[in-house]
């Protein structure tokens, strides 16, 4: 089974990359699940998006907490049920906590959750995030410029083995890095 994690700041692509990369596998005939958190489907999911379109601190660490419950849970159902299972926002959420909770909290969730070498971070400029969520309807509590500046410093403080890609190129280009990395991947995998 491929596991696949792509993971970034908002507007960096992630939905946009994974659903290509679902695209690519299930043109070859691999079945695929994808995940795309905050679900819908579960109370976990519908409570984090909630929290997420609110205002404050405790929507913030409320976001935080039913996210995670959110990802476990489908880690649990999905998680090897398919040839390829894609990930959108897995454990560099905790990038929105305060840096030493962050710290932690990333290194017991590392530990109690798959992880795999098909891990991507959608490096993206906090300026051209913001740019990019501008154009949305609904504006998350994390959405500023401020905390998109802060996020991406914890979440490159936090990860490591995984593959960063600049995500400030177009979606094509962006697509060509991670299928590169896929392929070969996949060929060693073999």
């Amino acid at each position: 089974m491929r596991f696949i994690i792509i993971d970034g700041l908002d507007g960096s692509g992630k939905d946009t990359q994974a659903n290509l990369i679902q695209k690519k596998y299930t043109e070859n005939g691999d079945s695929v699940i994808l995940r795309i958190h905050p679900e819908k489907d579960n109370k976990y999911g519908r409570k984090a998006k909630k929290a997420l379109l609110g205002r404050g601190k405790i929507n913030k660490i409320k976001s935080s907490i039913y996210y995670a419950f959110d990802v476990i849970r489908s880690v649990r159902l999905y998680y090897k049920k398919a040839d390829t299972v894609i990930f959108v926002r897995y454990l560099v959420g905790v990038a929105y906590l305060p840096f030493p909770l962050a710290k932690i909290l990333y290194i017991i969730f590392k530990r109690m959750v798959p992880t795999s070498e098909y891990m991507f971070f959608l490096d993206v400029k906090p300026e051209e995030a913001f740019k990019r969520v501008k154009t949305r309807d609904n504006e998350e509590i994390f959405e500023n410029l401020d905390d998109l500046i802060k996020v991406r410093g914890k979440a490159l403080k936090l990860i490591n083995n995984w593959h960063i890609i600049n995500g400030n190129h177009s979606i094509e280009d962006v697509q060509m890095q991670i299928n590169s990395i896929l392929d070969n991947l996949d060929k060693q995998n073999k």
